[in-house]
């Protein structure tokens, strides 16, 4: 019964487009009345300690160190080296979009804040030299998704607080997966730009502007360095690493390129603010939820049922992707984490996955769920960027999502392609 009350209220909040932190947190309510074990503060409880940790004071810090990068001009010097150099190819500023969201990424550790940082910055332009605004929009809402897979990851952060697993190892792993994505939608944009006869930028660059370029742009270029470097040099934490982010696009904006004033500033850390909001209100109340699944055995009883379909590797896995691709069209990214990473993980474990593969393959399919409908909140971003209606991103995107899948396919079954930095770097098994 209890079981019941807690997936079907769940479901019930969701359709009736319940805010996702609410609906969890209403349908966890419904499930401790029922229960009767438990009192009703237990929620607010949990919106405290689900909330009081360390390593998730990453996330808010990631969050603003993104949106200070943006309106700091640190985004848009990204985005000319990208131009410079690669621009000329067929394709190019599709090209430049992808690569710019990798190296966005390595400083974001989001996936929508990406999509709106270098999709402001694209979108207009591709539109201008003759891309259609669906393979545009899509792109963007696609590449953007590889936010949360190249570290640093705020994802990756929320998975190695709910398993207990290693928050370096995870970043390590993300950047096999991140730079496969990204060839694999390189290679996508080039030869389908060339069916088009999109051709690239006709400026050409001399080699003494392309380093003009490069210059004007060392500050924003070496941040990633600042940051992963002294994660795996053991100089800070990712969660201290968070924060070096965040005052480092601070100074950028401010003092160096000086493009961030007292106004944009404030309007800056206000978004920051109101994101971070929401997200901490949905780890909160997905914390209960988990904890009334684990009080209730329900993991138990789901590994046990999944498991007595079959017992060979190959198929489960094939079950838990499409599992977590399902649940990426109806649920955001951290309470699906917080809420299936402690039912899916035994299982995982039980077949020979370590904790740290396992993590990379639900990340890149939640990362999917960023831009399947109808929740695909990378969509929403691209319309909203893009001032187009969401059916012109969906009409872009199917492409897009076969190609995900399939490199999901090869992450899932050639751990290598996730394991090998992190047993060569960090002497992981």
């Amino acid at each position: 019964m209890v079981s019941a009350v807690l997936f079907i209220g769940l479901i019930l909040f969701l359709i009736l487009n319940v805010p996702v932190g609410m609906a969890i947190g209403l349908s966890s309510l419904a499930a401790i009345l029922v229960e009767g074990r438990l009192s009703g503060t237990y929620i607010v409880q949990n919106l405290v300690t689900g909330a009081d940790s360390f390593p998730l004071m990453a996330i808010p810090l990631f969050i603003l160190a993104g949106d200070l990068m943006g309106a700091g001009g640190v985004s848009r010097r990204i985005l000319n080296v990208a131009n410079a150099f690669l621009g000329r190819i067929t394709g190019g500023l599709a090209i430049v979009t992808v690569v710019v969201c990798m190296f966005f990424a390595a400083v974001s550790g989001s996936g929508p804040a990406t999509v709106a940082a270098v999709g402001a910055m694209v979108v207009p332009t591709m539109l201008e030299k003759g891309y259609s605004k669906k393979f545009t929009l899509a792109l963007i809402a696609c590449a953007g998704s590889i936010g949360v897979i190249i570290p640093p990851s705020i994802p990756m952060v929320v998975y190695g607080v709910a398993t207990s697993t290693s928050i370096s190892g995870m970043f390590m792993a993300g950047f096999g997966p991140g730079f496969l994505i990204g060839g694999a939608l390189i290679a996508l944009s080039y030869f389908y730009c060339k069916k088009q006869g999109w051709k690239g930028d006709d400026k050409h660059y001399t080699m003494k502007e392309k380093l003009l370029v490069v210059w004007d742009a060392k500050w924003a270029l070496i941040n990633p360095i600042i940051i992963l470097g002294g994660i795996y040099a053991g100089i800070f934490t990712p969660t201290e690493a968070a924060a070096v982010a965040a005052v480092y696009a601070f100074v950028c904006g401010v003092f160096i390129h000086k493009e961030l004033n007292l106004k944009s500033l404030y309007a800056t850390i206000a978004n920051s603010c109101s994101t971070t909001g929401t997200t901490m209100v949905i780890i909160g109340c997905a914390t209960a939820f988990a904890k009334i699944l684990t009080i209730q055995k329900i993991p138990v009883m789901i590994s046990e049922s999944i498991m007595g379909v079959t017992d060979n590797g190959f198929i489960l896995l094939i079950l838990i992707n499409v599992l977590l691709l399902i649940v990426g069209c109806f649920m955001d990214t951290t309470p699906a984490m917080l809420v299936l990473s402690p039912i899916l993980l035994p299982i995982a474990l039980s077949i020979g996955l370590s904790p740290i593969h396992f993590g990379i393959i639900m990340v890149v399919n939640l990362a999917i769920g960023f831009i399947t409908p109808p929740l695909g909140i990378n969509l929403f971003v691209a319309a909203r960027v893009g001032r187009e209606e969401l059916n012109t991103v969906i009409q872009g995107i199917i492409m897009f999502i076969i190609v995900m899948i399939v490199c999901l396919l090869l992450i899932t079954y050639i751990p290598a392609i996730s394991m090998t930095l992190p047993r060569i770097v960090l002497g992981l098994k």
